[in-house]
């Protein structure tokens, strides 16, 4: 029998604007690169992880749609320890692997990066995320061409059935030139939203 799961709570982070479940908690001149959208954000949240300015453009978007699912979700850090994190998105990490290929491409100006080239896989956003808040659960990225909302559903219900995880942070996380979105929620056996197919593919229609 298909256990009965719901969602704690939702972020998204699209055109310069946060909003959790649904609810825009911040929104910022569009006319601003991401680069300084996420160091305003930073900035006024008053995080305190020095690491977010070595992050290259996708974990730093990982991590800001975290912060806020976090805040607004009530978990604790026994939850967090055994958390599970599914995350996909369309771009992989091509906006990183471009600025990489740039240091090694001009033979006469070759200036390999150990710096850009450790963000040269999308699963560094969980990383980044886990050792933010301890989290050791299971993991995985998917790379795929479009938003899987099935993929995603029947993944996190797995982990959960099998007791691989209590709960599990699920989502698109997709950052390219000057296109991102992250959409980020939490599941879990108790919540405020159902976790459904249905209902994710709506909530993440919505920004």
């Amino acid at each position: 029998m298909k256990q009965s799961l719901n969602i704690v709570g939702y972020c998204h982070i699209k055109n310069h604007t946060i909003s959790v479940n649904g609810q825009s908690v911040i929104s910022k001149d569009s006319e601003l690169s991401f680069a300084d959208f996420s160091k305003q954000i930073y900035k006024e949240k008053q995080l305190t992880y020095p690491k977010f300015f070595k992050m290259d453009n996708l974990c730093k978007l990982a991590f800001l749609a975290s912060e806020f699912l976090f805040q607004h979700s009530a978990t604790d850090e026994i939850t967090k320890e055994n958390m599970g994190i599914v995350l996909s998105n369309t771009s992989a990490s091509l906006d990183t692997d471009r600025k990489y290929q740039d240091t090694i491409i001009d033979k006469e100006n070759y200036f390999p990066s150990p710096a850009v080239f450790v963000y040269t896989l999308a699963n560094i956003a969980i990383g980044e995320i886990s050792i933010r808040h301890q989290i050791k659960g299971e993991n995985a990225f998917f790379v795929s061409e479009n938003f899987n909302e099935t993929l995603l559903e029947q993944y996190a219900t797995s982990l959960i059935s099998n007791k691989k995880s209590s709960h599990i942070l699920c989502g698109w996380v997709d950052f390219d030139g000057d296109n991102y979105h992250a959409f980020m929620y939490l599941v879990a056996k108790e919540g405020a939203f159902p976790h459904s197919k249905e209902f994710i593919k709506n909530i993440y229609n919505e920004n």
